[in-house]
């Protein structure tokens, strides 16, 4: 059974805090206990998520767009003694590759995959992150498997999760571990409402998961379970939250 109470008194940098899956984490981890540093880049979104939460947390403006530019962007005050990272934001655009141009592509590598690293290399310094923490970042089901106009996508989640696993390797004489969660569909008020597929679209994604459309708070338990210390032997996985979809 996950202690919850093992968040208490651990400060863990939320990437990407202000909407869908990191927003979902951002209350599930406040609820046990844990002590955060939310990020997003949208500072109305941050202000409305400092109304929500309850307990001890802090709030950054950060833009992921530039990986060159995060390092100027970051409070090293706030950072002192990071136990977790949990890196949620990404960019999604559905285009077929040849409609796609170079700085489209770009984008995705820089917001999904680059600065997830370059966000853990700098908060996995020593000065930061001295010993025994967690490092999960939100991929894809899509890292492993193909989507028709999502060859961007697709390439910067795998990319991401083909990292981890050499970065698990690469801090395990520090006790810090690794890993991935790779979601499949999620419910969520954008991909139900406001999405740019059609209902009977919409429907055939859900219809590939043995187990249905998933939830963002389900999401969230499994970000927990990587990131608690009560599961120090697992570093260098990627979880599949997916309903059964990769099963098949």
């Amino acid at each position: 059974m996950l202690n919850t109470e093992n968040f208490f008194g651990r400060k863990i940098l939320l990437a990407g805090a202000t909407s869908g899956l990191g927003h979902a984490i951002a209350q599930g981890l406040a609820q046990m206990g844990a002590s955060l540093v939310l990020t997003g880049r949208d500072q109305n979104r941050l202000n409305e998520l400092k109304q929500e939460l309850t307990g001890d947390h802090q709030f950054m403006l950060l833009d992921l767009s530039d990986p060159q530019q995060i390092e100027s962007q970051l409070d090293q005050d706030l950072l002192k003694d990071i136990y977790g990272i949990c890196f949620c934001a990404g960019v999604v655009e559905t285009r077929p590759l040849k409609l796609m141009k170079p700085t489209q592509f770009l984008q995705h590598m820089q917001v999904n995959s680059f600065s997830a690293l370059e966000l853990a290399r700098l908060l996995t310094q020593k000065q930061f992150m001295p010993a025994e923490g967690s490092l999960v970042f939100i991929t894809s089901i899509y890292s492993t498997i193909g989507a028709p106009g999502q060859s961007a996508y697709c390439a910067s989640k795998g990319a991401l999760a083909a990292a981890s696993r050499a970065l698990a390797v690469e801090l395990a004489p520090r006790n810090i571990r690794v890993n991935c969660i790779a979601p499949g569909f999620v419910a969520t008020d954008m991909t139900m409402q406001k999405s740019r597929l059609s209902e009977s679209q919409l429907q055939a994604i859900i219809d590939k998961h043995p187990l249905g459309a998933g939830t963002e708070d389900q999401v969230a338990r499994a970000a927990a379970f990587l990131l608690s210390p009560a599961n120090r032997w697992i570093t260098g996985t990627e979880l599949c939250v997916d309903g059964g979809y990769t099963a098949q």
